[in-house]
This record gives structure tokens, C-alpha cells and sequence, in this order.
């Protein structure tokens, strides 16, 4: 079974791009953020709803799959402006092959410590608990795709083992924080589709986020376990293309590239499957703790825990809280 290519979409307004998706009979991704309506009459952005009209312009294309847009959220906004609620009102609005869930993102810009990196695991835990209620309330149960977040292959794992009432053979599952990292290397995208590949249950395929193209002879190594990929890669090119000709980046020049990548993918596709020598992840690090560490560490940990079981809003948590829970728990030692 072939890895499928879907286009990631910068929008849905009629003009060349979207034509050119039409036909060129590719599916396609586009993000929550690009329906989204914001104003800045108070001098910063607020949003504002959802523009549903624009979801009539999809029709046409094979496929159209909806993205939380959990990055562009965390690194412009600081975090989601709409709620899960939100987000499957948009969800609802059209027949979307795949609806991924809300998510929290890992890159070293928005998670720069360890212990981020686990908190943002247990968020996105939660917020896949939340989607999938979600979507079964709406009947959607069907079209949802669950996702996966972390740094290290150890950390897709642990949030795969908070998922595991998803990791059913037939479901397709989004891998994110994919998009910024380095095919190789032991934590690179290669070493953690290696390490799903050997602890997800079989039938269970991969959707890697923003995969790097260069990446595709490596991942048919995988077999069937990798579904497929996405990537606006092509909207970087148009840029850099317009810069170095000194023309305007215009959505016919975008366009040409949207295809001109496409190409190439299947190119690469075409190429013998490659397997990457196995990595060994580096050592996790974990200095002694003292006493106030110590019990730091241990209320983080029952903190994330009951974020994952939904007894607990990550909204709700601050540093003063953990170290209020912190100092109950050296007070009760």
C-alpha cells in the first residue's frame, strides 16, 4: 500500500492554488487557523469565529482533512483561542475525511525543558480524550484521527500508552512535532516511526505531520505502517523562489510549486525503500533531587496524571499551585 501524499492547503479562497489541487486529484489537509476569523480592532487578535463559507469552496477536491493547528496556536498565539467545543463546530461543518484532535505541540521553541515536554504529552492526552467524546456526541467517531505528541521516541510511546483505547487496527493516527525535526539521528523522524512501528499494535498506521520529503524512501521501509504525510514544504519554496527573482510570490507562482513538489514526492516515492541502522536514544538524564525536588517531581508526575484521566483542567495549573501540592507532600512525608 502506497503512502499517500496530501497537499497541505494555505487556505480555501477561490483562485489558482485550490484550482490547481482540484486537478491535480490530490487530497488535501487544511488547518483550523486558516478558516479562522480574527480582528484587531482592540490592537490585538482576537478570534472570532469560524469561516464556514469558505468550506463551500472544497468542493472538488478528492479529500479534505482538518488540522488542529497546534503549532501556529502555540507559537503566535500562546495557546488555543478556541475551545474543543470550537473546534467541532468547524469539525461538523463539512464532511472531512480525517478530523485530527487538538494537540500540544513539542518543538524546542515552544517546550525548551523536559519537564514541558511531559506536561504537554499529558495535555495532549486530555485533549484527545476530549476530542473523541467530542466526536462520538456528534457521530463523528468515525472520522476522527487521534494524535500523538513528543521529543524523544520513549515519549510517542508513553502517549501512545495513554491512548490505547485508540491503537485499534484500522485507525490512522497522527504523529506530531514531525515538521522541524531531522529524518536521522536518534531523535530524529525516522528513529520515531522505527519505534512506533515496534510497540503499536499491527493495523495500526501512521499520518506523519509536515514529514520532510527527503524522508519518504525511509518510511516505505515501514511497510504499510505509514499511511501518509502532509507538508506545505511548497509554500517555503515559493518564497525563497520569489526572493531570489525579485517577483511578487503570487498564488499562480505558489501554485506552480504546489505541483512541482507534488512531482517530486512521487519521485521519491518511486525510489527503493531504505532502513536507517537502529538508534540508540540517548540517556534521559536525572540528577539526584533533594527533599523539595524530590516532592516537585513526584506532584508534577500526580498532576499529569489526573490531566489524563480528566479529573483535572491543565487550565487550572500554575507553578504555585505545584509547589503548593509540593509542600503538602514533604508536610505529609
Amino acid at each position: 500500500m502506497a503512502i499517500e501524499i496530501v497537499i497541505g492547503l494555505p487556505h480555501l479562497n477561490e483562485g489558482p492554488v485550490l484550482a490547481r489541487a482540484r486537478s491535480m486529484v490530490q487530497p488535501a489537509l487544511i488547518s483550523a487557523n486558516a478558516l479562522s476569523r480574527w480582528s484587531k480592532v482592540r490592537g490585538w487578535p482576537e478570534w472570532r469565529g469560524w469561516r464556514l463559507g469558505q468550506l463551500g469552496n472544497a468542493q472538488g477536491l478528492s479529500s479534505l482533512d482538518l488540522d488542529s493547528a497546534g503549532f501556529v496556536a502555540m507559537k503566535r498565539y500562546g495557546g488555543y483561542a478556541w475551545t474543543v467545543d470550537d473546534y467541532f463546530r468547524l469539525a461538523s461543518a463539512y464532511p472531512f475525511r480525517r478530523i485530527a484532535s487538538l494537540d500540544y505541540c513539542t518543538e524546542h521553541e515552544i517546550a525548551g525543558e523536559r519537564e514541558e515536554v511531559l506536561d504537554r504529552i499529558s495535555r495532549t492526552i486530555r485533549a484527545n480524550r476530549d476530542c473523541r467524546d467530542r466526536a462520538r456526541d456528534l457521530g463523528l467517531a468515525d472520522r476522527f484521527m487521534p494524535v500523538l505528541q513528543g521529543r524523544m521516541p520513549v515519549d510517542y510511546e508513553r502517549c501512545a500508552e495513554g491512548l490505547w483505547w485508540s491503537m485499534q487496527p484500522g485507525t490512522v493516527v497522527g504523529v506530531g512535532s514531525m515538521c522541524r525535526r531531522e529524518v536521522a539521528g536518534p531523535a530524529g523522524l525516522v528513529a520515531v516511526v522505527e519505534h512506533l512501528d515496534r510497540i503499536l499494535p499491527a493495523g495500526v498506521r501512521l499520518h506523519i505531520f509536515g514529514a520532510k520529503g527527503a524522508a519518504l524512501p525511509w518510511l516505505k521501509g515501514f511497510g504499510d505502517r505509514v499511511a501518509s504525510i502532509d507538508s506545505q514544504a511548497y509554500g517555503i519554496a515559493a518564497r525563497r523562489d520569489a526572493h531570489r527573482r525579485h517577483v511578487s510570490k503570487t498564488d499562480v507562482l505558489v501554485a506552480d510549486h504546489l505541483q512541482r513538489w507534488t512531482r517530486l514526492q512521487f519521485q521519491r516515492l518511486r525510489e527503493p525503500a531504505r532502513r536507517m541502522a537502529p538508534n540508540v536514544p540517548p540517556a534521559i538524564s536525572n540528577p539526584p533531587l533533594d527533599r523539595w525536588e524530590a516532592a516537585i517531581a513526584i506532584a508534577r508526575a500526580e498532576v499529569r496524571a489526573l490531566i489524563e484521566s480528566g479529573d483535572l483542567d491543565h487550565e487550572e495549573v500554575t507553578i504555585g499551585w505545584i509547589e503548593q501540592w509540593a509542600a503538602d507532600i514533604l508536610s505529609a512525608a
